[in-house]
């Protein structure tokens, strides 16, 4: 479902300032794949995610969507194979619209607009039962604005809006960084739940340890801009905390030096 080949990405070349961000990434994930990626602060982790959406050009190499080449695309035209959720909960959605116009927003992806903007009756029932699988009340407050719900809900509704029309690949950007453990818990359960349900390809950056063996059928870790690690299946399944830093130390050469993964291993 999406193929990384040789992928090299240098920020800022011949300057100060330049940053090898990616160095001949070679990335292969199966339909159906889960994969959560960890790894340092400047690994090359979301810069993976841009290049995937097209956020910027890749310097050399080749990116493929379901067997489709897309390495020169621009973003706009591989949004129709992409659903994205984004670190910040006030990203992926429009905060003056209501709930029930974001999700008409979703269900219009990739379709002929027209010059009739209203909701029908059958797409609110519909809009009811999938906010209702959330368990967060939600489905009784379709005319609500988006942009007075909490951080949780939001995220929630831009999970259900990127998955709406089932993406080739889904993207998640540490998308339950930003909030409480509580609320991060239920955002997390919610995404198992999708992600199962509709047998989403998906690639899952965290910065928490636990949450990356937990979640998912596969785990990689990236270190300056390359993939260090990558296990699957049982292996994966028995991994620790402790058995990831071990590892991470052993193919970096040195311990790991970062505050946010280090705190979320506590």
């Amino acid at each position: 479902m999406l193929r990384l080949i040789d992928v090299h990405k240098t920020f800022n070349p011949g300057t100060i300032n330049e940053k090898k961000a990616l160095n001949g990434i070679d990335l292969t994930l199966e339909d159906g794949d889960f994969v959560t990626v960890i790894g340092s602060n400047g690994a090359g982790k979301s810069t993976v995610l841009n290049m995937i959406a097209g956020v910027y050009p890749i310097d050399s190499g080749s990116i493929l969507i379901d067997d489709k080449d897309v390495t020169r695309l621009p973003e706009h035209k591989r949004a129709k194979y992409l659903g994205r959720v984004f670190q910040d909960p006030m990203t992926g959605t429009a905060p003056d619209m209501e709930i029930q116009e974001n999700l008409a927003i979703a269900a219009r992806r990739g379709k002929t607009r027209t010059l009739m903007p209203e909701i029908r009756r059958a797409e609110r029932e519909t809009y009811r039962e999938l906010l209702a699988t959330l368990g967060l009340g939600l489905e009784t407050r379709l005319s609500s604005k988006v942009g007075l719900l909490s951080g949780g809900q939001r995220q929630a509704i831009t999970l259900l809006m990127a998955t709406f029309k089932k993406p080739k690949l889904l993207l998640l950007d540490e998308h339950t960084a930003a909030l409480d453990p509580k609320t991060a818990r239920k955002v997390l359960d919610m995404t198992r739940d999708i992600v199962e349900r509709d047998r989403l390809t998906t690639l899952m950056i965290t910065h928490n340890m636990a949450d990356a063996i937990e979640m998912g059928n596969r785990l990689i870790m990236m270190n300056d801009g390359q993939i260090i690690f990558d296990v699957r299946g049982e292996e994966k399944k028995n991994l620790t905390v402790e058995v990831l830093l071990n590892k991470f130390k052993e193919a970096a050469g040195e311990a790991l030096d970062n505050d946010r993964m280090l705190l979320s291993a506590q």
